[in-house]
């Protein structure tokens, strides 16, 4: 393995950070500035208000990305005629060169990118630093809603890129595989069960995808008001991301799942940038997984429906109680 790290070459630049070779995924504002004056598409993955309220300047928008292209029990793209047209209508075309950001750090413009390359893309990168970096650099946004020039797409899908379950469950325990849980630790250990079981897939390693940034209790904190901004969701440097991956091999077959294929793209990314060479991303993830209930699982709990709709009940009566409070108090 030492050697194997040795061999991974300091070439590119983001954040004043040196990158390790791979295939170009994440881009500084320097590049990005560059790609805008050679015409090349921009997409801002967040929602209609935000792009509104300030965006690059000749960004595409479809809405919110990961709500607009997968369906919302399901959390699996809708269908290819959908996408078409949701694409085409934002004028978004994957077969030409495309930067994706979003909000720093998020796994959104992951998500983003991850969806043009399955959906026939090939030359697709992310600004990991996102709006926040760019107007960090001082340079222009634009607001206002978004103006498309709808186009005709015909979409041809590149399965490569995922597993389905059945190809997951054909993997798990394989010596040439290699399995990246990017969920939180809870969520691993079975004790944050979000499908009818909780726990994982046998043979995964938890690095959950938060890792990546400077500090990853960023958003924790962002809730909490103990820092005023987003920087520790930037990445962390080349040498702190070898050390996270060490016990990796960048040259087995890597599948990443979280709960969705949502945080997951966002650490398939960084691997890719790392020289990982064949990463795919578990789409279904632990949602279908986990609600099969005859996979092999470590860790497992079960969902306990009765005892969440007790407290479900608890909580109705009490919000019933204080409405009651509040109407007698307004008397």
């Amino acid at each position: 393995m030492k050697q194997q790290l040795r061999g991974w070459a300091l070439t590119l630049v983001w954040s004043g950070l040196p990158l390790l070779a791979g295939a170009q995924v994440i881009v500084d504002v320097a590049y990005v500035q560059e790609a805008l004056k050679r015409n090349v598409q921009v997409w801002d993955v967040r929602n209609d208000k935000d792009y509104a309220r300030g965006h690059l300047p000749g960004a595409l928008s479809a809405g919110d990305a990961a709500a607009v292209l997968r369906d919302a029990n399901a959390e699996d793209f809708v269908s290819t005629q959908e996408i078409e047209k949701i694409l085409g209508e934002a004028g978004i075309d994957p077969s030409r060169e495309t930067v994706v950001y979003g909000g720093r750090g998020t796994w959104n413009a992951y998500f983003g990118r991850y969806a043009l390359r399955y959906f026939g893309g090939s030359k697709v990168t992310v600004l990991h630093e996102g709006i926040e970096g760019w107007q960090a650099a001082g340079l222009p946004v634009a607001t206002g809603p978004a103006q498309a020039k709808p186009i005709k797409l015909t979409l041809k899908t590149n399965p490569a890129l995922m597993v389905s379950t059945q190809e997951m469950l054909e993997r798990a325990g394989r010596s040439d595989v290699q399995i990246v849980d990017a969920r939180t630790a809870p969520e691993f250990a079975g004790k944050d069960i979000r499908a009818l079981r909780g726990g994982h897939i046998p043979g995964a390693v938890n690095i959950p995808y938060e890792q990546n940034w400077t500090d990853p209790e960023t958003v924790q904190k962002l809730s909490r008001k103990q820092v005023s901004d987003s920087r520790g969701m930037s990445l962390k440097a080349a040498q702190d991301l070898k050390a996270l991956y060490a016990k990796l091999d960048p040259s087995k077959e890597t599948v990443v799942y979280c709960q969705s294929g949502a945080r997951a793209s966002e650490t398939a990314g960084v691997l890719e940038e790392l020289g990982f060479k064949n990463v795919k991303i578990y789409d279904a993830s632990w949602l279908a997984y986990g609600n099969k209930l005859d996979a092999p699982a470590n860790n497992v709990t079960v969902f306990n429906v009765g005892a969440l709709n007790s407290r479900i009940g608890a909580m109705q009566a009490r919000i019933d109680a204080l409405e009651k409070e509040l109407a007698a108090a307004k008397k």
